[in-house]
């Protein structure tokens, strides 16, 4: 795993890579099933700056929007901050790719999860208050099963190796975040996120996996829930 923080070009060209095998292995092959029930429709794959990573469908123009988030892409190369993504949690819980995680796993699973909630859109089996429900594990299950994850794992690490981006696919363990918990309370003063994107804060609430944090210094005045993998301690000025 990754030891010191993917540079944001790095984690951007891999999600760029996301992008083209999403829509050459996973739009493909199913475009014309999504097509007889939507006609018309499109799928667009963009990277985004910051963690969110996520489908919309705009059904005004009837296209399809995945967004992957550099700083997601970037989380998911160390183990303090992978394991605490929903895919992560899917890939133990469900078997996929043997029950192991490794970045290429993490970002290949991601490319299938988001697909997924394509599918599923597009079967009308995506409802207010119901998005991660039987009808999206269903989905995502067959996609595992029929060999499709394999394959966008596979051309991933291809695409990866041709324009020699690293991707690591060594499993490791994940990280037990109730040992992470312990080391914060209320009033603490922490820091998150990287480069010109780090924001400050202090912790008002700590959750069961994440800490309400209200912002400090530039932050100021904004409220956010992180992830505890996301948190480190901010060094007092001296």
């Amino acid at each position: 795993m990754q030891k010191t923080p993917l540079p944001t070009q790095t984690a951007i060209s891999l999600g760029e890579l996301m992008c083209t095998v999403t829509r050459d292995w996973l739009w493909q092959p199913a475009e014309q099933w999504v097509r007889e029930r939507n006609p018309g429709s499109f799928l667009h794959c963009r990277v985004g700056s910051g963690q969110a990573t996520y489908h919309r469908y705009d059904s005004r123009d009837r296209q399809h929007v995945i967004t992957y988030g550099a700083r997601m892409i970037a989380a998911k190369h160390q183990p303090e901050t992978a394991s605490g993504w929903l895919s992560g949690r899917e890939i133990r819980k469900r078997g996929y790719f043997g029950g192991e995680l490794s970045t290429l796993n993490l970002l290949a699973h991601t490319c299938c999860h988001e697909f997924a909630h394509l599918l599923q859109q597009s079967a009308g089996q995506r409802y207010w208050g119901s998005v991660h429900n039987r009808h999206f594990y269903t989905i995502l299950d067959e996609l595992h099963e029929s060999g499709a994850a394999q394959t966008t794992r596979k051309a991933l690490a291809e695409r990866a190796r041709e324009q020699d981006l690293t991707l690591p696919d060594t499993p490791f363990e994940p990280v037990d975040t109730r040992q992470q918990m312990a080391h914060w309370q209320v009033g603490d003063t922490v820091r998150f996120g990287t480069g010109r994107r780090e924001l400050h804060g202090q912790i008002i609430r700590v959750n069961r996996k994440t800490c309400t944090v209200d912002g400090i210094g530039h932050s100021k005045g904004v409220r956010y829930r992180v992830p505890v993998q996301m948190l480190s301690p901010l060094t007092p000025p001296r």
